[in-house]
């Protein structure tokens, strides 16, 4: 939602302010943009990754939390939930604020709020604390869900256009696997037989070295501003709220399911911490690994034709794990719901390629051409990322919420795996009928050519 200006910085800013910042030209890139950039990207990535890390926390922590803690199956899941919840909301404000605050500055600041739910639950973490307590220490790690939208931000304005997507598909990639590592370390405490304070102290002294590293390393763009006015322009946009829709499906499954397979694994098949931690993590790997690839295939084939293929694949995987589910086999429920998570990535890239070019398509319907069109689709189409990354996000809510109540109403997850497969289903629709669908004709016997409205194929999307 931020936008480059050639506006002078303010004289009050001190510290690492970049004034003169143009990747396009190919001169200052070579000569010192990439160097300085590529510099910001790792370190907002190392933020980026500790906050993902950090935002799914208690997805390993309810594994440790056995019957001396007093909580049931469906509080361990309303835990999770509010993290998630917490997580998807403050990813407006954090996209606002790289340009407020300036990438460095928020970047530490960011960081070092990760602080804040370490500690808390560190301080907490033992038998006889109330839910109640448990719940706000989940809700404050929510903090780390907002990393990522600044992070994207903040990145998207050091990079030429014709390096954003490897940037932001390295930035977003690097962030997800915050979660498989976290549950990796999980696994690690607990095959050591340590206890939850372990894996909280072990996230502390890496919170303050990320947030150090921001404040010595990385810069701020002084031309970066807020564009309020193509944020208005795409809130106002149908396929701002279509393609949140479509990534409640891909990456509100993937954050949702993070959260939940352990605490599935524990709760329906009763494994122990231990062996649910030896799976839950390969999911999350797996799944932001192949990030890239549906962006990759999505740039060869059309982000829409490869969204609507994984919805398939994502209803056909959902099935499968409804009939283990029932069967109770657990291999075969396993190897399904990791499927899941293979293609919930590979959705999140085939959907996050199509925004610009749906934004694009709208500014040829409007008769702009060239650079005219393309400035008009980046414009719109940055604005719209952070809302949808918002939206998208509290699909992990919806699941953890969906699997909460299947448990206290039938003793497993096979109800809520019944409504994720019913909304793939919908989903499909959805995206067939808006941007694969055969256009209408743009005129009939009523209408004069003349005063048709173009129409468009989204198909290439």
């Amino acid at each position: 939602m931020t936008a480059p200006s050639t506006a002078p910085a303010p004289p009050s800013r001190g510290g690492r302010w970049i004034q003169h910042w143009d990747p396009e030209d190919e001169t200052f890139w070579n000569e010192t943009g990439e160097k300085v950039a590529r510099r910001n990207l790792f370190f907002s990535v190392l933020s980026e990754h500790i906050g993902f890390s950090i935002w799914t926390l208690w997805s390993v922590m309810v594994l440790f939390m056995g019957p001396e803690y007093g909580l049931t199956p469906a509080d361990k899941f309303t835990i999770v939930s509010m993290a998630t919840l917490v997580g998807a909301i403050v990813r407006v404000p954090y996209t606002f604020a790289v340009a407020i605050f300036g990438g460095r500055m928020w970047t530490v600041i960011s960081a070092s709020l990760l602080l804040l739910p370490t500690v808390a639950a560190f301080a907490v973490m033992e038998p006889g604390t109330s839910f109640t307590t448990f719940l706000l220490c989940a809700m404050l790690a929510g903090v780390g869900g907002g990393n990522f939208a600044s992070s994207m931000t903040n990145i998207n304005a050091f990079f030429p256009l014709r390096k954003k997507g490897w940037a932001l598909g390295l930035n977003a990639g690097g962030g997800n696997i915050g979660v498989p590592v976290v549950q990796l370390v999980g696994l690690a405490v607990i095959g050591a037989s340590g206890g939850p304070r372990l894996l909280l102290g072990i996230y502390i002294p890496f919170i303050v070295i990320a947030a150090v590293l921001a404040w010595l390393k990385m810069d701020s763009i002084s031309s970066v501003r807020n564009d309020t006015g193509a944020a208005k322009d795409a809130a106002k946009d149908a396929h701002t709220w279509i393609m949140s829709f479509l990534y409640i499906g891909t990456f509100g499954s993937f954050i949702g399911y993070s959260f939940a397979f352990g605490l599935v694994l524990q709760t329906q098949f009763g494994r122990t911490p231990l062996q649910a931690a030896y799976v839950t993590f390969i999911g999350p790997l797996l799944g932001s690994l192949i990030r890239p690839l549906g962006g990759a295939l999505a740039d060869r084939f059309g982000g829409a034709k490869i969204t609507l293929w994984n919805y398939v694949a994502m209803a056909a995987a959902t099935a499968v794990i409804i009939v283990a589910s029932m069967q109770k086999s657990l291999p075969l429920f396993t190897t399904a719901f990791i499927a899941l998570f293979v293609l919930s990535g590979l959705g999140n890239g085939s959907t996050f390629k199509m925004i610009p070019g749906i934004f694009h398509n709208k500014a040829l319907a409007k008769g702009l051409t060239g650079e005219e069109a393309a400035a008009y689709g980046r414009r719109l189409s940055g604005a719209s990322m952070g809302l949808i990354g918002a939206v998208g996000a509290l699909g992990g809510l919806g699941i953890n919420l969906a699997f909460r109540q299947s448990f206290l109403s039938v003793g497993s997850g096979t109800g809520a795996f019944v409504a994720f497969l019913a909304f793939y289903g919908l989903c499909f629709v959805v995206t067939w009928a808006v941007y694969l669908r055969r256009p209408a004709a743009p005129e009939t016997d009523a209408t004069p050519a003349s005063e048709a409205k173009p129409q468009l194929s989204y198909a290439e999307v």
